[in-house]
């Protein structure tokens, strides 16, 4: 119990506090979360996908492993969602909310802090998750935008939508330089070095600032949604990425412990943020967002714990 205890407010709790800032001042301020969005949209999240790739030494081999795992989990997770879109008879709209509550997941804003905090700040771990980050800041700003907009936009829009998102552009941009080892000229290091600085702290106040403009209660509409997007992504979720790291070990790929750690912990993390942003920009099942993430952030102080409990005992 001391050793999850020790996690709970080690790991854990420093996020919640950054939150809780947010709820603190939405409360007292009332901010306009549609700037926020915009400034981590535009701003925040491609330098710090910029920076980390830039910065992080991350070998083929290791960006072959994590890729595999990413592509294998994300097929599993569309799949769960698919069969719970079926089996509720959703409508277009909340379609694609549920598939971006499970699909996408916190492992920028989330799950950098918690790697560095669940594995002391090491470098292969951190590579493990810049990788996964980054395939994850790649899927909302593409397939997130088509999947909001698809039922009510002409394609032309959303695909000029799509093509304004920065981070599209950062990430090849970020392995071109690293790879040829090209110098970013210091007036340009240091804005980016500013801007991905601030992405963490600001991201964790959007995050409160979008909670703390909601009513604190689930809708008895949406209780069982919110309840099936909670489970897939806090459960089903961590379940598939033990097995499918088990599978990959067992069949062909020798995964030594740390990265099965890190590709596990990077998956437990709660509904991304980048769900209610895009349900905010377009308009999108904004009340069914929003509660889908208040929730997932809620429950996973308890179930991240838990996780990286177990992953202290078998790693």
């Amino acid at each position: 119990m001391s050793i999850f205890l020790h996690i709970l407010v080690t790991n854990v709790l420093p996020m919640g506090i950054m939150v809780g800032l947010g709820i603190l001042l939405q409360r007292s301020f009332s901010l306009d979360i549609k700037t926020l969005s915009k400034l981590n949209f535009y701003l925040f999240s491609p330098a710090i996908m910029f920076d980390l790739i830039y910065t992080t030494a991350i070998s083929v081999g290791m960006l072959g492993q994590v890729l595999l795992f990413f592509v294998i989990f994300m097929a599993g997770q569309y799949i769960l969602v698919e069969a719970v879109i079926r089996a509720r008879g959703y409508g277009p709209s909340m379609k694609s909310a549920m598939r971006n509550s499970v699909l996408f997941y916190n492992s920028a804003n989330y799950g950098i802090p918690l790697n560095q905090l669940a594995f002391a700040g090491n470098k292969e771990t951190l590579a493990i998750q810049v990788l996964i980050m980054m395939t994850q800041s790649l899927v909302p700003n593409t397939y997130g935008v088509y999947s909001v907009n698809a039922h009510k936009a002409d394609m032309r829009q959303v695909w000029r939508t799509i093509l304004s998102m920065p981070v599209i552009y950062v990430i090849p941009l970020a392995f071109l330089l690293r790879g040829f080892e090209v110098p970013v000229p210091q007036p340009i290091a240091t804005p980016i070095g500013y801007l991905s600085d601030a992405f963490i702290g600001t991201a964790l106040i959007t995050l409160g600032v979008q909670l703390g403009s909601m009513e604190w209660r689930i809708s008895r509409s949406l209780l069982i949604d919110v309840s099936l997007s909670g489970i897939l992504r806090l459960v089903a979720g961590p379940a598939l990425a033990w097995l499918i790291v088990w599978l990959l070990d067992l069949w062909f790929m020798d995964l030594n412990k740390l990265t099965a750690a890190a590709l596990i912990v990077s998956s437990v993390v709660p509904t991304s943020l980048s769900s209610v942003l895009l349900a905010v920009e377009f308009d999108n099942e904004k009340e069914f967002a929003s509660q889908a993430v208040f929730v997932s952030t809620l429950v996973s102080i308890f179930t991240v714990t838990a996780v990286i409990f177990f992953l202290q005992i078998d790693v």
